[in-house]
């Protein structure tokens, strides 16, 4: 029996993306948050827990774009057609972001508001973006001939703008309990306190979802509620809850780890969710990683230098994660 290369590399853009969304998602989950922490010195602080590592979190986000480039070429051709404007925005957003980073700490008093609002308008467009994206291709594209056939406009409807908002709170409290976990004194009580409403807004948000997606859809709708998938699909929303309750009680006792963990369990079981609902489509409602795959050479010739290059990833994210582990003070600069 021959090894499924479409299946293998389906495995490891999907692990790509979740990375990306776990590692890149709480620090623009920081810059979400900057609005409601006006002084300086806390976001000195807030800034500095991700100053480390920050850029190196968008890896993945490379590595997801380039294996769909080069395991199925179809979807990377028809998902950027589909999707071009929130892409593009969503990239100039982290641009602008980036810039910011690095120009605030550089900037005199007078302007470092405007590289804070310019760190804020990034990361909140950024994930905006990305989740509507998110909602768009859920909802499905538009394929004729292999080639997509929509509208420049089609990426926006109402489920797509609630699905942005949606990840924007999802991100704003991974944030949060990254710092509940990096941060101590009067910050991180800020966070807890903070962490809790998130907790509740993205557990009605996650609800809201789960029934307008099914009821937008047909082809979900019968792909949950049909045998044998509603018992794969019974036990996500199930976790869900616990996972939420989990999380707030946890915030109860001194908390550290904890409630950043169960964050991303929570992101993890709605990103499973996502996966039963389109599997194994990559262009849904119809193509599936079969149908879109490369020629299984050019598939196998990528799979080498993947497969190479990702334990490195791996090691030098561990290590610098390693390396500045522990909380992060108001002296502490990383700049």
């Amino acid at each position: 029996m021959g090894i499924d290369i479409s299946l293998l590399w389906a495995v490891i853009i999907l692990f790509g993306i979740m990375m990306y969304v776990v590692m890149d998602g709480f620090d623009l989950g920081i810059g979400i948050l900057f609005p409601l922490m006006p002084r300086r010195e806390d976001r000195d602080v807030m800034m500095n827990t991700v100053a480390p590592v920050w850029d190196g979190n968008e890896t993945w986000l490379v590595l997801g774009g380039a294996g769909l480039m080069a395991a199925f070429p179809l979807a990377y051709a028809v998902i950027l057609s589909a999707f071009a404007m929130p892409l593009i925005l969503m990239l100039l957003a982290l641009i602008f972001r980036g810039v910011a980073f690095e120009f605030r700490f550089r900037a005199s008093d007078a302007r470092r508001r405007w590289w804070d609002a310019a760190f804020i308008g990034g990361s909140v467009l950024a994930t905006f973006f990305q989740g509507v994206t998110l909602g768009a291709y859920i909802d499905g594209i538009t394929v004729v001939n292999r080639a997509y056939a929509g509208g420049a406009l089609d990426w926006l409807t109402p489920f797509s703008v609630f699905t942005g908002i949606g990840l924007v709170v999802a991100y704003a409290l991974l944030g949060c309990t990254w710092l509940v976990l990096k941060t101590h004194g009067a910050l991180q009580m800020r966070m807890i306190e903070l962490a809790r409403p998130l907790t509740l807004a993205l557990l009605v948000i996650i609800g809201i979802l789960s029934i307008w997606t099914p009821l937008n859809n047909t082809l979900i709708y019968a792909r949950w509620f049909t045998l044998p998938n509603l018992f794969w699909f019974a036990p996500v929303p199930i976790l869900v809850i616990l996972t939420g309750w989990g999380l707030i009680r946890s915030l109860n006792h001194n908390p550290h780890a904890e409630p950043f963990v169960f964050t991303l369990c929570m992101i993890f079981l709605g990103y499973s969710g996502l996966g039963i609902s389109v599997w194994p489509n990559i262009i849904p409602p119809g193509i599936s990683i079969w149908d879109a795959a490369g020629p299984p050479e050019s598939q196998g010739f990528a799979l080498v230098g993947a497969l190479f290059i990702i334990p490195f990833i791996l090691m030098y994210t561990s290590w610098a994660y390693y390396v500045f582990r522990g909380k992060v003070t108001a002296d502490a600069g990383y700049h």
